[in-house]
């Protein structure tokens, strides 16, 4: 038995590293594909880049560990169903449920070290994946100054060129709108070429300018509230613009850590037991202020033999005058009016609360349902490998898409109906698991006991079978 356990093992473990890091390129690439205009061009050092990656394949593992699982146990088990092994293992008087055995403790292994990696780790990474994305965004481009675009990249210039050499240093035919607020002066320079250069701490930007003119516009002298131009020409001078603003800034990381992808177990419930608190003293809030508007609760509960209280009836309404009525029934509308836009307010904001609450409870069910995703998914992977009998990456690379999208698309239904209030969390959240689940206790029962599955035949003559019930 250990030498077939460890057969099944080496045959998992490596088709499973494989497809591990082939599931986590390929959502790189998506990653880089979705932000590579906000990455590319903005003078980054390489390991900026190297490091949000990082972040980026940490936050990947919920989706790429249950398809890795799935993936591989199909290959697994298509593999030695492909070259009868599992013939021979079964024909040694070996179950295919003992055969799995060993499998069924690494997947557990597995589905263990998610959840910790998702209550410890992923929120950390999540953290730093996050603010770091959110800083890149923010960054100012480093391709300063483009061809026949005005640049207003630096504060109080906008600059504009109409022909830059390949090199990227030579300009021709510059122009530089300068506006000063704090002067109340504004000008405009105009140079025929000029070449472009940072100084060594990319501290400046610099642009040496040759055979050009200015023009600077400027307020008259105290008492004159005529303007004054100025027109100077020059052979060569120099502008220099500060080029503090073109690094990358890092924000506080406290400011994205009430993100409940930021947080772990325990303060996702301290979140919800606070905000549920909140929502409770709210209703309190809102039954007191509401209850001055309704006449029954100004009198006291108790019994006072001399009150003699009647609420307005329509036939005592109708008794009245036509002012009276006139009055009554302004009075109510107003009333109405002003209960309506009190709760309006507080319910937009009792929402919002419950919205967030629904949301803090979705992250907490992820915790555990990346574990029970990886159970689930194996459960269906191994005995369709064993019914199937291919290994390699062809048909199992289909069978495990066509499952996983399954898995993935009633998993964001579930989540989307969650946060609108449509379902019940742990009804939202498990119920991919609770779909699955029973798909793969069937496919597991049909590989014990050697049913051909995806054999045509075997429908045909069940349909004949039935079609001919029907005739009779």
């Amino acid at each position: 038995m250990k030498k077939i356990h460890l057969l099944i093992l080496k045959s998992f473990i490596r088709p499973f590293i494989v497809t591990f890091f082939i599931v986590m390129f390929v959502l790189l690439m998506l990653f880089l594909f979705k932000y590579i205009d906000d990455l590319i061009g903005k003078g980054f050092e390489w390991y900026i880049i190297l490091e949000l990656m990082m972040y980026a394949s940490a936050t990947n593992v919920a989706m790429a560990l249950p398809l890795s699982v799935l993936l591989s146990s199909i290959m697994t088990y298509g593999s030695l169903g492909e070259n009868y092994e599992l013939v021979a293992i079964k024909s040694a008087g070996i179950s295919l449920s003992r055969a799995m055995y060993p499998m069924v403790i690494v997947v557990t292994i597995l589905a263990v070290s998610a959840f910790i990696f998702s209550d410890y780790m992923l929120p950390v990474a999540n953290l730093k994946y996050y603010s770091l994305l959110w800083d890149a965004r923010q960054q100012k481009s480093a391709f300063l100054i483009k061809e026949g675009v005005f640049n207003n990249s630096f504060p109080g210039y906008t600059i504009r060129v109409n022909k830059k050499d390949p090199d990227g240093q030579r300009l021709y035919d510059v122009m530089i709108y300068q506006r000063n607020t704090a002067e109340n002066n504004n000008s405009v320079l105009f140079a025929k070429e000029g070449t472009m250069y940072r100084t060594p701490n990319d501290q400046y930007l610099v642009l040496r300018l040759k055979d050009g003119i200015r023009y600077e516009e400027s307020a008259g002298e105290l008492g004159n509230s005529r303007q004054r131009l100025t027109r100077f020409r020059f052979k060569e001078t120099e502008q220099k613009f500060d080029m503090s603003g073109f690094k990358l800034k890092r924000t506080n990381e406290s400011e994205f850590s009430r993100a409940y992808q930021m947080m772990n177990l325990k303060q996702l419930r301290f979140f919800r037991d606070s905000t549920q608190k909140q929502i409770d003293s709210g209703l309190r809030a809102n039954f007191t202020l509401m209850s001055a508007y309704y006449k029954y609760f100004n009198f006291s509960h108790k019994p006072r033999p001399k009150l003699d209280y009647l609420p307005y009836k329509p036939d005592y309404v109708k008794k009245m005058d036509v002012y009276n009525q006139i009055s009554v029934v302004n009075n109510a509308a107003n009333e109405v009016r002003s209960i309506k836009d009190m709760i309006k307010g507080r319910n937009d904001r009792y929402k919002e609360v419950s919205k967030d609450i629904r949301k803090s409870i979705i992250e907490y069910q992820k915790k555990f349902t990346l574990s029970a995703a990886c159970l689930a998914l194996f459960l269906i992977g191994a005995p369709l490998g064993a019914i199937i009998r291919k290994g390699g990456l062809g048909l199992p690379v289909v069978v495990a898409v066509v499952f996983f999208l399954i898995y993935y698309i009633i998993s964001t239904i579930g989540e989307k109906s969650v946060k609108e209030g449509n379902l019940a969390p742990a009804v939202g959240m498990w119920i991919a698991i609770a779909v699955l689940t029973p798909i793969g206790f069937f496919l597991s029962y049909k590989a014990a006991t050697d049913s051909v599955l995806f054999d045509m035949d075997s429908y045909k003559k069940l349909f004949n079978r039935l079609f001919k019930r029907k005739a009779a």
